[in-house]
């Protein structure tokens, strides 16, 4: 990745602001959750990943799902699929000036995705994934990037051919997740393979797994030599994480923690957010999960995630959440 100043970065010719990004994260990197990251310092946040299918038939969850915050967010949007010229249409239909890079999800681990020759499943066919990426970069005006993982189990650790023929199809840059898909989540990150992968390749790379802090972004960038790090669980609840890595890579220093009361006002931001979105009902029930991720290791944390799966109202939200937590 071309170094412009700093930890500003380049794919292709889209400037990114810095080279720490969002992963895409299933019902979880949605348009509330990514401008708060970005205002956060995020140099690229990622849709969660849609099928490509499902954008071709108009299904109308996918329309919300695709809907951006143009000049608030540069967005990467994280397509899945298997069939080369159904993924290259879809994406052109989506192409515009909202949207800065289109990405290949190819490390899904989850059955029903797989099960259907899709995400990390497609790491067992090396050929069709250059086909998918040519297709792809014949279609769009945006660069197109893939996702992948070390590979599929511990015998087919085929994260280096598959950058190298993802490279040679047009593809624009590679974010390398240090697991194969048979350890999903679980065990350590391996961050060799994302070395190996930066060695063999001429195009960005950008490494993934196990960054949960600003001493862990700035270990994979020295450990790995890649151009970018994308965050993933390590986001959850922790907006802040991208401020606190940014700063540290600059200075040195590590910002303080969010006290309490920064960690109400962004609960309330991201709830108002998704009731903006989505509707209070909704709004209420997926803020639940968020309300967890936020409160980690709060005094009183736990007290609160209690009585948030027993609110129905959610004009209750804001009195409990300072009700509970500064009390």
């Amino acid at each position: 990745m071309t170094v412009i100043e700093e930890n500003k970065v380049k794919i292709d010719q889209l400037i990114l602001k810095n080279n720490i990004f969002l992963a895409p994260l299933a019902g979880v990197s949605d348009r509330p959750f990514r401008v708060l990251c970005y205002e956060q310092g995020a140099g690229l946040v990622y849709t969660e990943m849609i099928s490509a299918k499902a954008i071709s038939y108009d299904n109308q969850k996918t329309k919300e799902m695709l809907v951006t915050s143009a000049g608030t967010e540069t967005l990467g949007i994280q397509l899945f699929g298997k069939e080369p010229e159904i993924m290259a249409e879809s994406a052109q239909k989506i192409d515009h000036s909202g949207i800065a890079l289109f990405d290949i999800n190819l490390g899904c681990p989850v059955p029903k995705v797989v099960n259907n020759g899709e995400g990390s499943a497609l790491m067992k066919n090396p050929k069709l994934i250059g086909d998918i990426v040519s297709a792809m970069v014949k279609h769009v005006s945006k660069p197109v990037t893939i996702k992948i993982r070390k590979g599929f189990d511990a015998n087919h650790v085929n994260a280096v051919l598959v950058a190298k023929i993802a490279e040679a199809s047009g593809a624009a840059a590679i974010t390398v997740h240090g697991r194969t898909r048979e350890q999903y989540y679980s065990g350590h990150a391996d961050w060799e393979i994302i070395r190996a992968v930066k060695e063999a390749v001429d195009i960005p790379v950008i490494g993934n797994g196990d960054v949960f802090n600003a001493t862990d972004a700035k270990r994979m960038l020295e450990e790995t030599g890649c151009d970018g790090v994308m965050v993933a669980r390590g986001a959850q609840g922790n907006p802040w994480i991208f401020r606190e890595i940014n700063d540290y890579l600059k200075t040195g220093q590590i910002p303080k923690r969010p006290d309490t009361e920064m960690i109400i006002e962004m609960m309330m931001r991201h709830k108002n957010t998704m009731v903006e979105d989505k509707g209070a009902y909704i709004a209420l029930r997926e803020m639940r999960k968020h309300v967890a991720w936020y409160t980690k290791g709060l005094k009183h944390g736990t007290r609160l995630r209690q009585v948030m799966n027993q609110i129905v109202d959610i004009h209750e939200f804001d009195t409990k959440v300072r009700e509970i937590l500064l009390q």
